[in-house]
């Protein structure tokens, strides 16, 4: 184990993994507190882990926070497995405890078999690249001394030391797939070959190693096809359609690509190939993960946060300004200005309306704000989240950041000006 500084928050369960690293670090002088999570799973055995380690913190003169934690209710509420929602409700906590303490690292006891075992669930569960990567040494704030240390090395240092510690039961039995693949595919493994553990692991570094070309590659594709569009909701928009010229540089879109940019969306695999094999289908057509929404366009994928899409009106600001000589008309698409006596007041925002009409500025009939919206090649976002200002009678003054209504314009006979603009 390689030497560590800064101030540690060790993990410590009560088994042999925890136990031989808090000895390694009590060797090292380590500047580190212990912290202890009772899930309530194993009954009295949960209990008395807490016990063992409150006795061995005391011995050893260390500081112990200990968290009691209702896994199995949290699971189903979050409708996890009892293993996910122990893992997001100890690392959750833990990250309270590096803030609270202002210490720099949680360390957990990981090895070199634990990486094994978390590869071969990931591969049996069909993951990627990011998947079959494995564990890293250090990520973030979490580290893993062990992590090149072998279940084998752990044990025998354990006895060496006259170590003691807790077993977990549940170690042993084989209807959970880590447990299935400890002891019945890792034996199996070391009869086809003496070193095959360790070609395992050298392949999961080389993969560690190839996804970060990977993701600084994708990263550089996605910078040139995904654009924020100029709306204050920040949607993005994919430019990405399969019916493009070959030469097109956005032609060859593949799902992967695809899958990449909506994975952090929570669009899983399944939704990303709906998708990508509606790109050249009917423009409007959505797609719904829990936070976003894709809408197929004519240009190309528009994604929307969900929770914009009932966006409370924007603040504007009103400011009465008398026309001076050599006035100018401010061309920012955020300011209107008007003819203040043209206007009826109170004036008022809301969202547009089926079947709202008014005069866009240059014409001098009238049209339909949804044809208007047509002409200008609106999103389906963009027009979701289109606001207009009218009078107290209802006539439009301006679609917010598109077009003034022409009645309302400012003329050569306007002697007092109402600017508006966006806050």
């Amino acid at each position: 184990m390689e030497a560590l500084s800064g101030k540690l928050i060790l993990a410590i369960s009560g088994g042999i993994d925890s136990m031989v690293l808090a000895d390694r670090l009590l060797q090292a002088k380590a500047d580190f507190v212990l912290a202890h999570c009772n899930f309530h799973l194993r009954g009295e055995e949960s209990d008395g882990d807490e016990v063992f380690v409150r006795s061995y913190a005391e011995r050893n003169g260390l500081t112990l926070y200990v968290k009691h934690f209702e896994t199995e209710a949290y699971a189903k509420e979050h409708r996890l497995s009892i293993e996910m929602a122990a893992r997001e409700l100890r690392y959750a906590w833990f990250e309270e405890l590096l803030q609270q303490l202002n210490y720099d690292y949680i360390a957990v006891a990981h090895h070199a078999d634990d990486q094994l075992e978390t590869f071969f669930i990931n591969l049996l569960r069909g993951a990627g690249i990011k998947g079959l990567k494995g564990m890293q040494p250090v990520n973030g704030r979490i580290i893993r001394p062990l992590l090149n240390v072998s279940r084998a090395e752990i044990q025998q240092y354990a006895l060496e030391h006259h170590l003691q510690w807790r077993e977990d039961r549940t170690n042993a039995e084989t209807q959970y797939l880590r447990n299935k693949i400890r002891h019945e595919l890792l034996p199996v493994i070391d009869q086809i070959s003496q070193e095959g553990r360790s070609a395992i692991l050298k392949s999961i570094r080389h993969l560690a190693s190839e996804n970060e070309l990977y993701r600084e590659l994708v990263q550089e594709k996605l910078s040139q096809m995904v654009v924020q569009m100029d709306c204050h909701a920040v949607p993005q928009r994919f430019a990405a359609r399969n019916d493009l010229p070959v030469e097109d540089p956005v032609a060859k879109v593949s799902e992967q690509l695809l899958f990449e940019w909506l994975r952090d969306y929570g669009f899983n695999e399944d939704q990303v190939r709906s998708i990508y094999e509606a790109l050249n289908g009917q423009p409007g057509t959505c797609f719904f993960s829990s936070t976003h929404r894709v809408t197929i366009e004519r240009e190309g994928l528009e994604l929307t946060p969900i929770c914009q899409q009932n966006e409370v009106p924007m603040a504007l600001s009103y400011q009465q300004i008398e026309k001076a000589p050599g006035f100018t008309i401010d061309p920012s698409p955020e300011v209107a200005q008007l003819d203040y006596d043209q206007l009826t007041f109170p004036l008022q925002l809301r969202k547009w309306q089926v079947g709202d009409r008014f005069h866009p500025l240059g014409m001098k009939g009238s049209k339909l704000l949804s044809d208007f919206f047509v002409d200008q090649k609106m999103s389906t976002f963009q027009k979701e989240a289109c606001q207009v200002l009218t009078t107290s009678d209802d006539q439009i003054v301006w679609v917010i950041g598109r077009r003034i209504d022409d009645r309302f314009k400012v003329t050569d006979k306007t002697k007092t000006i109402l600017k508006v603009q966006i806050v």
